[in-house]
């Protein structure tokens, strides 16, 4: 539903940047040969040649478009250049494209706050930038103004071909116009110089549109294409709606524009002057009869939303400015997702074939979350599937599937597993007592809820000496990540411990938070044959810590207390400790050592944080003795909750 949101009292400079035919320009720079001559890209199926999503100006010259497939294409224009979009998975792979655009949005970024809206278009925030300019060089004192400045279009200057630029120089030079007017010119050049910029860096031409919101300006860069950019003053806002269709306007394009033009008989967006803000509220509700009212008169608060990455960038370059400085490049997503659409015939009608693609969108999915810690260090949190539906007989179904959400655990097969739970789940609510067929027309998983990971964790393994870690250092602290396996949950750091058993791994996921509470989850990796054989007798997760002799337990627990001992409380247990440790004793032979530890409120595991998925991968024996310590007997007079690191190490577990 749209919201009204009221603009600032303050004048700002909005910019939107859309590339020209963004797809086609990352192709002809790809294969320089194609430049200059008709082509589109198709998408990756081959049904009467592929969808088009991108068209060449060259080739619309012959009436290509965007809703053609290439046979027709060919049809109208026989020497078009036909480009499939690169295929992984099964489905089309965007990466080409997305890297192209964070070069251009590394760019852009570097005058104001940049948004990016898609993968090839970008909103701007240049009011700091033009206000500076105003004060510094106001465009009435420049003694030339480049070219590319002066090829603008400025809503409201009339002139002919010939005399345009004449009165485009004379809109920039006018010395008694007003502030608002002011910053714009400002804004126009800037941007004009930004896209030239891009242009010099990587080959592509965009368009843009000024102006004092983002929805005007998003509607003024479509007005002049290709490499063009428009201006749109205050006194031009009410003519440039007066004539713009209803259906042009963004979020009219459905069934809201449709209502506004059977029953009002609204059919442009200048149309809805005739209606009080109060008639359009009691018709569309208070939100969007207030919107409407609003957007009648160009009027728009909403915000340039965006955020500026680390001095890193997933494309491996960094990117400077114009006096060699490093630019703080381009706008980290919200959330990575990942999806494919079925349609007719396609539709998926098997859980094995929606399993399938489920597997396939969790490989994208844990290679862009992988690589957005990797270079962002960045975790995400919420695992979220939606799909679009039939049912058998009942084709009004197809927006009623729910979208069901989780945690998110990192690894492909953790996706996997988890994907398939959230569809097996989803369909069932969908289809409820009824046991009809059904069809999937769409299938998506999201990654989201992304947040920087904290600093403050380290790895568990630093306790034990003797113990090899594979791991790799995370901004030169002490904080380690394997580089094959990632966070799982916000702060949590994972690590592989190599025994001398090449069949056998165990990883280790530890966070040390401000309440000194520990979690330890354990992977064990074995091959297939061996497994069952392995998982034979008694087994206790005590084993894992054999070898530990009295010395390296002096040390880990040296380091334990020097790094993590709380100021006040536990000193009585943590002296009875040591003095227990330097008598020549280990960790797991003192009885009153471990019951003094028990009660410190030191290192408490608090149970309510333990996934039990978690526990459920251990092996049985080791899941057995686990959930012993986090529900105790009832013939138990234990009513404490939870644990304590001393467990590990205690007396009265039994060494497998």
């Amino acid at each position: 539903m749209p919201i009204a949101r009221p603009e600032p009292l303050d004048a700002r400079v909005i910019a939107h940047v859309d590339m020209d035919c963004f797809y086609v320009q990352v192709e002809q720079r790809r294969q320089p040969e194609l430049r200059g001559l008709p082509t589109a890209v198709v998408q990756y199926n081959s049904w009467k040649g592929g969808g088009l999503i991108a068209v060449s100006y060259e080739a619309r010259k012959f009436g290509v478009k965007r809703s053609m497939r290439g046979d027709e294409a060919k049809e109208v224009c026989p020497d078009i250049n036909l480009v499939q979009v690169p295929v992984a998975r099964g489905k089309a792979d965007l990466n080409l494209y997305r890297n192209a655009g964070s070069e251009v949005v590394s760019i852009l970024s570097s005058k104001g706050r940049c948004e990016r809206a898609s993968i090839d278009e970008v909103y701007l925030d240049l009011t700091e930038a033009a206000e500076s300019m105003l004060l510094e060089t106001p465009p009435e004192v420049l003694e030339e103004i480049d070219e590319e400045v002066l090829k603008s279009h400025v809503l409201g200057v009339t002139a002919d071909e010939d005399d345009r630029a004449t009165k485009v120089r004379e809109w920039f030079y006018q010395s008694d116009a007003d502030h608002r007017d002011k910053l714009l010119a400002c804004g126009a050049i800037i941007v004009a110089h930004l896209r030239m910029k891009v242009l010099e860096e990587t080959k592509f031409t965009c368009s843009a549109g000024i102006a004092h919101n983002k929805m005007l300006a998003k509607l003024a860069s479509a007005m002049n294409k290709p490499a063009q950019q428009t201006v749109v003053p205050s006194s031009s806002v009410k003519d440039l709606l007066a004539t713009l269709p209803v259906k042009k306007m963004k979020q009219l394009g459905g069934k809201l524009g449709s209502s506004l033009q059977s029953d009002l008989g609204v059919n442009t967006v200048g149309d809805l002057l005739h209606f009080s803000e109060e008639k359009l509220q009691e018709l569309y509700g208070i939100n969007t009869g207030t919107w409407l009212w609003t957007i009648a008169r160009g009027i728009s608060g909403e915000e340039v939303e965006g955020r500026v990455l680390p001095k890193s960038h997933a494309c491996g370059k960094t990117f400077r400015g114009p006096h060699g400085e490093e630019v703080e490049g381009r706008v980290l997503p919200k959330s990575h997702a990942c999806g494919k659409t079925f349609r007719g015939p396609q539709a998926l009608k098997t859980t094995a074939s929606v399993e399938h693609w489920l597997n396939q969108l969790s490989e994208e999915l844990s290679e862009r979350i992988q690589s957005d810690f990797d270079h962002h260090k960045r975790v995400a949190h919420t695992l979220t599937l939606h799909a679009s539906a039939y049912k058998a007989n009942d084709m009004e179904s197809q927006r009623k599937f729910p979208s069901k959400s989780c945690p998110l655990r990192y690894g492909i097969v953790k996706i996997q597993e988890d994907a398939k739970k959230l569809f097996d789940s989803a369909l069932k609510d969908f289809l409820g007592s009824q046991n009809s067929r059904w069809g999937i027309t769409s299938l998506s998983i999201a990654a989201s809820k992304i947040l920087d990971t904290p600093s403050g964790t380290c790895s568990i393994l630093k306790f034990f000496p003797g113990k090899s870690v594979s791991s790799t250092p995370l901004n030169g602290s002490d904080v380690f990540v394997q580089d094959e396996f990632s966070p799982i949950a916000l702060g949590i750091k994972s690590y592989t411990t190599e025994s001398n058993d090449d069949e056998q791994q165990i990883r280790f996921d530890c966070e040390v938070t401000s309440k000194t509470n520990c979690t330890i989850n354990q992977d064990r990796t074995l091959p297939t044959s061996d497994r069952k054989a392995k998982d034979k007798g008694s087994c206790s997760i005590l084993r894992y810590f054999q070898g530990t002799n009295s010395h390296s337990t002096d040390q880990a627990y040296n380091a334990f207390t020097q790094d993590h001992a709380p100021p006040s409380s536990g000193s009585e247990s943590c002296s009875m400790l040591n003095q227990t440790v330097h008598k020549g004793g280990t960790l797991a032979e003192g009885k009153n050592v471990h019951q003094n530890f028990q009660r410190s409120n030191t290192w408490a595991l608090n149970v309510e944080d333990i996934d039990p998925s978690v526990i459920d991968e251990l092996p049985l024996e080791i899941q057995k003795e686990v959930r012993g310590w986090l529900r105790p007997s009832k013939r138990s007079n234990t009513t404490k909750r939870g644990s304590t690191i001393a467990h590990y190490f205690s007396s009265s577990s039994k060494n497998s």
